[in-house]
């Protein structure tokens, strides 16, 4: 997937399969109640993406159990991806490839069971081993071992100073015993999050209760009830007739139908950029790729189709990287653009996109346009992502327009960099293969002092964008619904982590 939370093949399990019951052990409220004290309000969330694998952690579904705050690492991220004390209360790096964490000593399970360093050690352990493996782990191998009641020992086959940013992905959460007893994982009353996953109704719905036990700021709501609701027009149906609380992903179509106060629009992680085919066809010339970038504005993008709801292209990674405008440099190593007329010479390019989210597809158009203003001739080619994935991986298109998250699963840029644009890269749809750009990557990604990494990743993003094998379009923002005069504390996260948080709440 070009995102983490694009996942446009969710395909629901029976119902049977994934039918998540659970007794909640601590002090709840039935879902049809208000609960709480001093008269707390459920929360209603509209949530666009159904569970695909029975809410297990090691998939999509675990982005979805940590935007509901059930689930917990031994980590998390702040806003500058930043890894901070979670159920770890610090840690330290011992030599090249160990690290040792200290378990926090005030946090137990929701079903009343400590939480400790043999914990932690069997929920990595599992992770590790779970198949398929979490797409978190799948350039590296870790052992975890627990050394005491309060300290983790994790060890990595090669040096990852990204470690303690890794340890806060959502798949990596740490689970009680109970929560792998049988076939899977369970994590229905055996996180420790705030909220308690108590019933998961298929692709329906879902309730969520407090967790009184949380060993931080308790709750304010005292529980969730959440719908899955695919159709973004329903979710935002919903939310203006207050049938939830809370839509998240309203789409860009129907923010101002919405209106300001119902809709937040913030930076997100996520680049729409048009990746130029560097190795066959027309842009396998530097003069071309370079005409192409000349040709695109991105402020009549911007303007036409988000609705102003989205930033100007300023690089690969836009204002949800918020440290990214301060280390810019300017691109390296440009060849001239060809002339129009050099343009209208070349044979007919395939400019290719896909259906499943909804403003890629308005944006070819557009796209389009701007280039055969340019001179070039253009075939357009939309359809569902996944018939389209493996073809654009292997090269067999000029051009291809896609919204890229940016942070991946370690909240930092080195491994969409790596990824996406050297040579060895597991989803380099440009096909570059430059020795300047893998030089940079590899250096950026050796570096343990964050400093010194960002700035290293910015000289990477220069020797990228200065062979224009990508040309940045937009940089996206997350369109979340809430009513602003009613419900507080809903996070407006640019790594998509994060939704209902302890604090939300109506009223």
């Amino acid at each position: 997937m070009p995102t983490s939370r694009s996942r446009p093949r969710r395909v629901a399990l029976p119902l049977a399969a994934a039918a998540l019951l659970v007794p909640v052990a601590t002090a709840c409220t039935s879902s049809g109640s208000s609960g709480g004290s001093g008269g707390d309000q459920r929360l209603k969330v509209a949530m666009a993406f159904p569970p695909a694998q029975a809410m297990s952690p090691y998939g999509d579904d675990a982005v979805t159990l940590s935007r509901l705050a059930v689930v917990e690492g031994l980590t998390r991220l702040d806003r500058d991806g930043e890894a901070k004390p979670a159920l770890a209360a610090s840690w330290k790096r011992d030599g090249e490839r160990a690290w040792e964490f200290t378990v926090r000593e005030d946090a137990v399970f929701q079903d009343g069971t400590k939480l400790d360093a043999a914990a932690v050690a069997r929920s990595l352990t599992a992770a590790q081993k779970a198949s398929p493996k979490p797409r978190v782990l799948s350039d590296t191998t870790l052992t975890a071992t627990a050394e005491g009641t309060d300290t983790v020992r994790i060890t990595t086959k090669e040096a990852d100073p990204l470690l303690p940013q890794r340890l806060a992905n959502p798949s990596l959460s740490v689970l009680s015993a109970a929560a792998y007893k049988g076939t899977g994982v369970n994590p229905a009353g055996h996180a420790t999050g705030p909220f308690t996953l108590a019933e998961v109704n298929g692709a329906v719905s879902a309730t969520l209760e407090r967790n009184d036990a949380y060993w931080g700021d308790r709750a304010e709501a005292p529980g969730v009830d959440v719908k899955f609701v695919a159709d973004g027009t329903a979710r935002a149906n919903a939310l203006r007739t207050k049938g939830v609380d809370v839509a998240e992903y309203v789409p860009i179509s129907q923010a101002s139908l919405l209106g300001d106060g119902l809709v937040h629009a913030f930076p997100s992680a996520r680049t729409n950029g048009l990746s130029l085919n560097t190795e066959r066809g027309v842009f396998a010339d530097p003069a071309m790729r370079a005409a192409a970038r000349e040709a695109i504005d991105s402020k009549a993008l911007v303007d036409g189709v988000y609705e102003g709801r989205a930033d100007t292209a300023q690089g690969l990674l836009g204002p949800g990287v918020p440290w990214a405008a301060d280390l810019r440099t300017a691109p390296t190593g440009r060849a001239k653009a060809a002339a129009p007329a050099e343009v209208a010479k070349t044979e007919q390019i395939v400019l290719a996109t896909y259906t499943n989210r909804p403003e890629l597809p308005e944006v070819a158009t557009v796209v389009q346009q701007q280039l055969e203003k340019r001179g070039f001739t253009v075939k357009q080619v939309v359809r569902d992502y996944a018939q389209m994935e493996a073809d654009a991986l292997a090269g067999k298109y000029d051009a291809f327009i896609q919204a890229r998250n940016t942070l991946l699963d370690t909240a930092d840029p080195v491994s969409y960099l790596a990824s996406d644009f050297t040579c060895d890269g597991s989803f380099n749809i440009t096909q570059l293969c430059a020795t300047p750009v893998d030089t940079a990557v590899d250096k950026a990604a050796a570096l343990a002092d964050t400093d010194a990494r960002h700035r290293a990743e910015m000289t990477a993003e220069a020797a990228i964008l200065g062979s224009d094998a990508l040309v940045p379009l937009v940089h996206e923002r997350f369109v979340q619904g809430y009513d602003d005069t009613r419900v507080r504390g809903v996070a407006l996260d640019p790594m998509e982590r994060t939704l209902i948080t302890a604090d939300t709440r109506v009223g």
